[in-house]
């Protein structure tokens, strides 16, 4: 309802808000009322049976609270879902390894990559092809293994606390021949004396749609499972969504429809879909990872491949603290 003041029905704007108020039956319907006159932006005007009724000075405002309203309800009145069974996960596996790290780094931090590759492990949560080197000729042997897959390679720098490789131009990308391997791992070696630890090799991924998933820890609410669009502009664009773990059915099907990259999913312009159903299994996965640990602090896998027949983690960081499962509500002196 709107009431407009003007030199002769401003009784009657009286009246009908009084009639509206008393009115039985009223909590049947949302109801917002706005008075054009009003000089704060939003007022609860008292209703006789000891409720209130939101009054808005601006009807775009009142237009925009139902509609919040509307889709509150619509989400309340969905089945609240199921937690999926997944195979092929080892738990005690997991904990044993969180454990372990947190033992030699009483800190927590940031996990190597074969410790990070065990942990994924864990939960049969796809990576791509990987190798560990830490000399020139390491790199020329692992790169021969890897190039099986496609015949070129790529070559990743690695040290403690390293976050955005391609940033600090730490990464080479289509290396072919052991004089190119040779030749990439002296410049990274050279460029980051005294920092880098190794390199990571991978076989070069085919072309796709880059995605990002990942977990953060909210101090109240628990893991947060978080998912998006990936690839070097991901913290540009922001195109992420989130929902809290564990997650079920219904909301990772949400979480997958939510970011505005998700008409490239689904097979926009003409496009083959990618693997949904690969997808759902690796945010299940990744969901149930946050909910099992809470030492987890923070997870990532940038980019995460998807194409129309897999779904491939390329890149994982993981973050582990050392900490408890607890309740925030429950006092405590510390």
């Amino acid at each position: 309802m709107v009431l407009v003041p003007t030199a002769l029905a401003e009784a009657t704007g009286d009246d009908l808000l009084r009639a509206l108020i008393r009115a039985p039956g009223r909590r049947s319907r949302p109801v917002a009322v706005v008075r054009l006159e009003q000089p704060r932006p939003v007022e609860l005007l008292p209703a006789a049976d000891g409720d209130t009724i939101p009054s808005y000075a601006e009807p775009h405002a009142a237009a925009r609270a139902l509609a919040h309203a509307a889709h509150r309800a619509s989400w309340l009145a969905r089945p609240t879902g199921t937690l999926p069974d997944l195979p092929d996960i080892d738990i005690r596996r997991a904990q044993a390894i969180a454990e372990e790290f947190l033992l030699a780094h009483p800190e927590g931090g940031r996990l190597d990559p074969r410790t990070c590759a065990n942990l994924l492990s864990c939960y049969d949560i796809p990576q791509i092809p990987w190798a560990w080197a830490e000399t020139e000729d390491e790199a020329v042997l692992a790169a021969d293994r890897l190039r099986g897959f496609d015949g070129r390679v790529v070559m990743k720098a690695h040290w403690p606390g390293l976050v955005h490789k391609s940033e600090q131009r730490a990464v080479h990308l289509d290396l072919r021949g052991d004089s190119q391997v040779r030749a990439a791992f002296r410049d990274l070696k050279t460029r980051f004396a005294g920092l880098m630890t190794g390199v990571v090799l991978q076989p070069l991924a085919p072309r796709g749609t880059e995605l990002f998933a990942g977990v953060v820890q909210d101090e109240v609410f628990g893991p947060l499972v978080l998912f998006g669009l990936g690839g070097t502009a991901t913290e540009v664009l922001a195109d992420h969504a989130a929902r809290l773990a564990p997650l079920t059915d219904h909301d990772v099907h949400d979480l997958i429809t939510s970011p505005r990259c998700a008409p490239l999913l689904f097979g926009a312009h003409g496009n083959v879909p990618v693997d949904l159903e690969g997808l759902e299994h690796l945010l299940l996965r990744l969901s149930h990872m946050a909910a099992d640990l809470p030492q987890l602090a923070e997870a990532d896998f940038n980019p995460v491949l998807a194409t129309p027949g897999q779904v491939t983690v390329l890149d994982a960081r993981i973050r582990l603290l050392p900490r408890r499962p607890h309740d925030p509500y429950l006092r405590r002196l510390r």
